[in-house]
């Protein structure tokens, strides 16, 4: 075969620190291209990626190609990119093409075989979560894709009745694979433990709740900030000791400004401390001295960070609603992400008993096993085949 695969959403592979699909991209095609010696590949790159980035995929059954049009974005109108995309597809002969994400559109005009991946369906599931023009473009994007698509793969059983749901697909065309999961980049870290808390201003005696993922509304900051409230007030209500601070660690999302106001408003900015994005070496510090993580998404297609706080055996509270408990299994407290008192009373009760604490630490440990780069990159060659 000769399989063509997307990788546009990879910019900075070579430290490990990429995100969301770009992980998933990079780490998929390593595994393919490891364990695959018999078929030809074409990775499509984005043309900013770096020359020392591209040679870690150099083999002798693959192709490097660099979609034309990206230096055009900004001047050409949409139809042109459909037709040098199209073009730089034609030239190829491909049996296969992989898009790993809907929003890495395939023309229109394109009738060869296509495979596409769907992390999530938030923009059908919680619409109100996300800026209208952006939900309207992506929706459309997520239905031509959809229609498209000879095979769909969902990375949870969560996202595929989703999918079939909103497209009235047939169960058979959308394929369950589960994203990997490396827990070897979280088991150690270069970086010290008290300088990554000296740099975000952790008192290093200080026990904190952590946060990680990106400051947007599907994340439930709010929610999440009126639960610590809850929490902060039980404990002085109970004479208890839990001073505890809550990290609030990821890059800016839709409407983060708004989040160190409702912090003040709430009463609690004195104990909300805001990082700012973290650099891939710096989370396992983060995390492993974290007291326990709290994750209220209102939606997750996956919920790779749930894994991350496994790995560093860090006692995780998270959201009892779509892939969430799928990925979590039983090595979590699971929790209503609309029902404050919920989360705060999981977070007292994590606050208060180390012996819980402890085993969910064990619990996470055996979950994150079940994850692994290699078996999705095998199912996913099956699918291929089969397409």
């Amino acid at each position: 075969m000769r399989i063509g695969i997307d990788a546009r959403t990879i910019l900075n592979p070579e430290k490990g620190d990429a995100i969301g699909v770009g992980h998933y991209t990079y780490q998929l095609i390593r595994y393919l291209l490891e364990m695959d010696r018999e078929n030809e590949y074409v990775i499509f790159f984005d043309f900013r990626v770096r020359e020392k980035d591209i040679k870690k995929f150099s083999r002798p059954n693959v192709k490097i190609k660099f979609y034309p049009f990206s230096d055009y974005k900004k001047y050409l109108p949409g139809a042109y990119n459909e037709i040098l995309g199209m073009a730089t597809l034609a030239r190829e002969h491909l049996d296969i093409l992989h898009a790993t994400s809907p929003m890495s559109r395939i023309p229109t005009a394109y009738r060869g075989k296509t495979v596409v991946t769907f992390h999530d369906m938030a923009a059908y599931k919680v619409p109100e979560v996300y800026p209208r023009v952006k939900r309207a473009k992506t929706k459309a994007t997520m239905n031509l894709m959809a229609g498209k698509a000879d095979k769909i793969i969902a990375v949870s059983e969560s996202t595929k009745k989703d999918i079939c749901e909103t497209f009235h697909c047939a169960p058979n065309r959308v394929q369950v694979i589960y994203s990997g999961f490396d827990k070897r980049m979280f088991e150690e870290s270069k970086m010290e433990r008290g300088k990554v808390l000296e740099k975000y201003g952790i008192n290093g005696g200080k026990k904190y709740i952590l946060f990680l993922g990106t400051l947007e509304p599907v994340k439930n900051i709010t929610r999440l900030f009126e639960a610590f409230k809850i929490f902060k007030e039980t404990c002085v209500k109970n004479s208890a000791k839990c001073g505890h601070k809550l990290v609030i660690a990821g890059k800016n999302g839709w409407l983060a400004s708004e989040y160190k106001q409702i912090a003040k408003d709430l009463g609690i900015a004195k104990d909300v401390i805001f990082t700012g994005y973290i650099i891939g070496d710096e989370l396992v510090p983060l995390f492993k001295n974290a007291d326990f993580f709290v994750m209220p998404s209102l939606y997750e297609g996956f919920g790779t960070t749930v894994l991350e706080a496994f790995a560093t055996g860090t006692p995780a509270i998270v959201s009892n609603v779509s892939s969430v408990p799928e990925v979590a299994g039983d090595a979590a407290i699971l929790v209503d992400p609309r029902n404050t008192q919920e989360i705060a009373d999981a977070m007292l009760k994590f606050a208060a008993d180390e012996n819980l604490k402890n085993e969910y630490r064990e619990r996470g440990k055996k979950q994150v096993d079940k994850f692994n780069w290699e078996k999705c990159a095998r199912e996913t060659l099956e699918v291929y085949k089969n397409v």
